[in-house]
């Protein structure tokens, strides 16, 4: 009997792990390793696409404010500013609270389009998201909305297509008007949305004189929430020493009643008099800001009391990211 020749195996092309083709689930791995490509190289894309950015917004600038405008602020919006100008044809490009129909983007007929911000993301890194829709926005045919996807692992961020030094500056209106330029012509589905929008708003005023925090309005009481960008520890210390020492409050009638973290960030919230506007709380905020910055400046340790006010906030602290 003749003896079988030895079978040599072709090398194949080694590839780089950015060279993977991204192929169906149930599909042979492009790599060659003879696993499915969910096995494979799918599963690294996957948990690359899904694992949760907890500051995507770090590094803009106004990181506070995007914060506020994501989890807190029914109706705003933002002018962007690109790193590479304008396309052509693209008069401006505007962030906005909420879309009508929640559509994650518009390109309006006039060539500018509106991003909008409090929209549900296929993966954990809201800025990567967000970057993606916008891109997709700019090429976009006048008069269309921007449907949702998820965006590539390997795509840009918000932080690598907006102009660093440009400043952020939120618009907060009463409704959603600004949704509609030509109210007259709107469809009928716009304007139905537009008006369940509106009922459902919650009044809400941004502060002057200091940054982020937004005053709002209740049918029992009013309230203040606060962005802050402080590191969370440091932060919930000098609260601490302010609340131990009948310091943390507003003024007459107001109380710290605890604090939310969002997006990397920790939101303290006091409640208000319903009688209290925003104008009202103006000053009290700004003198409140000189308190904490005093105590965010000490590194003491805390006392007894200040031990108990502090785990008093962290007890009353939800997460909403």
């Amino acid at each position: 009997m003749a003896k079988k020749r030895p079978q040599t195996k072709a090398t194949r092309p080694q590839l780089t792990d950015g060279e993977i083709p991204v192929v169906g689930a149930r599909e042979p791995c492009p790599c060659g390793s003879g696993r499915r490509y969910k096995a494979c190289h799918g599963r690294a894309a996957a948990q690359a696409a899904t694992e949760l950015v907890h500051r995507p917004f770090e590094g803009l600038p106004g990181e506070c404010d995007w914060v506020a405008l994501r989890e807190l602020v029914p109706a705003a919006t933002a002018e962007l500013t690109l790193k590479d100008g304008l396309p052509e044809g693209v008069p401006s490009v505007t962030l906005a609270t909420v879309l009508p129909m929640a559509w994650p983007a518009l390109r309006r007929d006039d060539g500018s389009v509106l991003l909008g911000l409090q929209n549900d993301t296929a993966s954990g890194d809201i800025s990567r998201d967000l970057a993606d829709t916008l891109l997709r926005a700019l090429q976009a045919q006048p008069g269309t909305p921007v449907k949702g996807r998820r965006a590539p692992a390997d795509g840009p961020r918000l932080q690598d297509l907006l102009d660093p030094k440009a400043p952020f500056e939120p618009v907060v209106h009463p409704g959603f008007e600004f949704w509609v330029p030509d109210p007259e012509n709107a469809t009928p589905d716009v304007t139905a949305s537009l008006e369940r929008a509106n009922a459902a708003a919650i009044p809400t005023v941004k502060l002057q004189g200091v940054d982020a925090a937004y005053w709002c309005q209740t049918p029992e009481k009013n309230h203040l929430r606060w962005v802050m960008p402080h590191p969370e520890e440091k932060l919930l210390d000098a609260l601490a020493r302010l609340h131990a020492a009948g310091r943390s409050h507003l003024g007459e009638g107001t109380r710290l009643v605890g604090s939310f973290r969002a997006h990397g960030l920790t939101v303290p919230v006091w409640d208000l008099p319903s009688g209290v506007t925003a104008d009202d709380i103006e000053k009290p905020a700004a003198e409140f800001a000189e308190r904490l910055a005093a105590a965010l400046a000490t590194d003491a340790p805390l006392t007894a009391d200040e031990r108990r006010a502090r785990g008093g906030l962290t007890n009353r602290q939800v997460t909403l990211s």
